[in-house]
């Protein structure tokens, strides 16, 4: 019964790989899960420009995890992208004042607050969506430091070979950079995708898909509902039911 479950490829950094196959587990979904990072978060030691700081930004939990091993205190409010850096931001002591689901739209929310600079930004060395470039352009004054980097991995044995195997994969991308480095691999085998994003999306093209879901948000709980939906098509794909992927 094992052998017909279609294949989870889970790509994230370990402990964010293996905290999604938990919620999938918890959500019901069913799976053969190959944990195969293709990145691993390694922190910085860039000095911090705190003086004068009024605020700080985090597009990732990556971000709060190296604001919080440098054991800094400031009593002034930080901006997340997304709920999940949120919850992280509140659990290392910081203060959340404001969170949105996208880099565009904190961008957005921040401009139109009235809040005051400068801003700090912590981000990693491959980030996306220009924010302290962006604000400070519309006049709010915000740095950016790269407090994490994130060094390609290669897929190990058992992902390459379900890759080039018969058997449908299942691939839960959630960033642009991911989906970059997913299209680097030889794909063989029939793979069924779900998207955090369109932008998600659109770097993935050269892979052979059958079937793309993109989440209907950029968060989490989205994301598992895109892949329970993508798993369930892997498996009618198995079964032989007649379902037959296609985009979605």
């Amino acid at each position: 019964m094992h052998e017909t479950l279609p294949v989870l490829l889970m790509t994230r950094p370990r402990a964010a790989s293996e905290r999604f196959v938990a919620e999938l587990d918890r959500a019901g979904g069913r799976f053969r899960p190959v944990v195969s990072p293709l990145f691993e978060i390694v922190q910085t030691e860039t000095a911090l420009p705190l003086d004068g700081v009024k605020g700080l930004i985090f597009s990732s939990v990556h971000g709060v995890a190296a604001w919080k091993a440098r054991g800094l205190k400031l009593q002034i409010p930080c901006y997340t992208v997304g709920q999940a850096t949120a919850q992280a931001a509140q659990a290392a002591g910081l203060r959340p004042a404001i969170v949105q689901p996208t880099a565009a739209s904190l961008v957005k929310e921040l401009l139109g607050a009235g809040i005051e600079g400068p801003l700090l930004h912590l981000h990693g060395t491959h980030t996306r969506g220009d924010i302290a470039r962006r604000l400070t352009f519309d006049g709010l004054y915000t740095r950016a430091v790269a407090v994490y980097d994130q060094p390609q991995l290669a897929l190990n044995e058992t992902a390459r070979a379900a890759l080039v195997g018969d058997a449908p994969v299942v691939a839960p991308v959630f960033s642009p950079r991911t989906a970059s480095l997913l299209a680097q691999e030889r794909a063989k085998a029939p793979l069924l995708v779900a998207a955090m994003s369109e932008a998600v999306a659109l770097a993935l093209p050269p892979l052979h898909i059958v079937f793309l879901k993109v989440a209907d948000r950029p968060d989490s709980g989205a994301m598992v509902t895109a892949v329970l939906e993508t798993l369930d098509r892997a498996q009618a794909q198995i079964k032989g039911s007649g379902a037959s992927p296609d985009e979605g």
